[in-house]
């Protein structure tokens, strides 16, 4: 059976995985996937990630990161899902508890944080919220 929203699925995965106090969870690879983990990555809310095989499909094994014992991400929520596409130019970009969580954009250039496109003076599809 397909997934709907497969990044729905992965933003899921790591807030059940953070939840249950694990050091790295499993989930299905895709380039969207790898591009919304770089941007965790720089932005510091995950420790990193790496490819792994899971029997005949490749999957990304993430490593989640915890600050003294409570987990980096607080809050994870998809913006844009299926059913409801949102959109967003450079300018209108959402702040997160005015600045000190991040948006993920989905843009010409690539996927970025809300800094990182608003410095680039681009917007895009308004992936999820992090803080």
């Amino acid at each position: 059976m397909s997934m709907s929203d497969p990044l729905g699925d992965m933003l899921t995965r790591i807030r059940n995985g953070q939840q249950a106090k694990k050091d790295s969870i499993l989930t299905p690879a895709s380039k969207l996937r790898a591009r919304v983990l770089d941007v965790l990555q720089r932005e510091g809310y995950i420790r990193g990630y790496s490819q792994a095989a899971e029997g005949a499909a490749a999957a990304l094994r993430i490593d989640l990161k915890y600050f003294e014992g409570r987990p980096a991400i607080q809050h994870v929520a998809r913006v844009s899902k299926p059913g409801r596409r949102v959109y967003s130019g450079a300018t209108e970009l959402p702040r997160v508890r005015n600045g000190l969580g991040i948006v993920i954009v989905s843009t010409p250039k690539g996927v970025l944080s809300d800094a990182e496109a608003r410095e680039q003076n681009v917007g895009g599809e308004v992936l999820c919220q992090v803080f």
